[in-house]
């Protein structure tokens, strides 16, 4: 006879809010990606266009850990026209040692969110300038929030500007987001507005064709990319990543395949054996991140397993210490 913890996503709301020791936890990730022997195998992925849908699974095992985590995650991004989420899913966290299933988290997608906004705040917290204080998020979706809030975690934020291809949609998530965090943050009609006089641009959307162009680009910059997890989409006009000081992807061998810098390759703005910087270097110190107060910098985020790996175990541990969740015996 064992157990397994069960987890539901108003207990690990609770347990792992999107807060500082959140983005640690993925940074911590971040840094073991650089510096461990970690499995993270490719991953693997369903479409379903007639509905707009897809799935990926994703893992990845940290030496060390005692536990690993499989994550579900559909995205149907036409749900919000019938009034349900576009992101869903859920992980399981098995042993290390054993194999055995050690919790179901029944999240619907909320720890993916977190950890995708924590990886964002990680970004910017080693790309853009200290003084960073204006943001620009394309997309009004729940990363539009959740990666706002997150950069206001690692940057002075004071300022925030959203377009959305829905104008109603942004100026309404515009009005929502000011009252949340207490700055003034303004609905562009226009994609330009927003990205122009910014110091840290965020994109966020689904998008198959750019949404951002290279021409708005301007010293001093930190653009974070990450829609972009497929290879359909594509946020990032593919001039843009030649044209960057510093591009850094979370996962050189992924982003090359699936990410905004698949595309730069295809316009052959970029070489295709072109090397560059992981984001875990970075953390790690191995490797220099931003060295100039002009430079332009972009992270190219695709995802990873170690941070759903990594988020998972946080949400365990939290909820051991407190005693949350229901048991199941099998």
């Amino acid at each position: 006879m064992r157990t397994i913890k069960i987890l539901a996503e108003r207990e690990l709301r609770e347990l792992v809010p999107l807060d500082l020791v959140a983005v640690q936890c993925v940074e911590h990730a971040f840094h073991s990606l650089a510096t461990k022997k970690v499995a993270m195998p490719s991953i693997l992925r369903l479409d379903i266009s007639e509905h707009r849908g897809e799935v990926d699974v994703k893992t990845a095992y940290v030496p060390g850990l005692d536990g690993f985590a499989v994550k579900i995650s559909p995205g149907f991004f036409d749900n919000p026209r019938i009034g349900l989420p576009s992101t869903n899913g859920l992980m399981v966290l098995l042993s290390s040692n054993t194999g055995l299933v050690q919790a179901l988290m029944l999240d619907n997608g909320y720890l993916t969110n977190v950890r995708t906004a924590a990886a964002g705040a990680v970004a910017a917290k080693y790309l853009a300038r200290k003084d960073a204080s204006v943001a620009a998020i394309l997309g009004a979706g729940i990363q539009a929030r959740m990666q706002l809030q997150a950069l206001t975690l690692v940057r002075p934020i004071r300022q925030a500007r959203i377009w959305a291809r829905n104008a109603q949609r942004a100026e309404a998530v515009a009005k929502e987001l000011s009252q949340q965090l207490g700055f003034p943050i303004t609905a562009h009609a226009e994609p330009v507005e927003a990205v122009v006089g910014s110091d840290i641009v965020v994109t966020t959307t689904p998008a198959d064709k750019p949404i951002l162009s290279a021409a708005w680009l301007e010293p001093g910059q930190h653009v974070t990319a990450m829609g972009s997890d497929a290879q359909h989409k594509n946020e990032i006009d593919p001039h843009a990543i030649g044209l960057a000081d510093l591009y850094v992807p979370d996962r050189l061998s992924q982003a090359r395949s699936l990410g905004e810098l698949h595309h730069a390759i295809a316009a052959r703005t970029v070489a295709a054996e072109a090397s560059f910087s992981e984001l875990g270097e970075i953390v790690a110190g191995t490797k220099t991140g931003r060295s100039s107060e002009k430079q332009i910098t972009l992270a190219d985020l695709t995802g990873t397993g170690i941070q759903d790996t990594a988020i998972a175990w946080l949400a365990f541990a939290q909820a051991g210490a407190v005693g949350v969740g229901s048991s199941f015996e099998c």
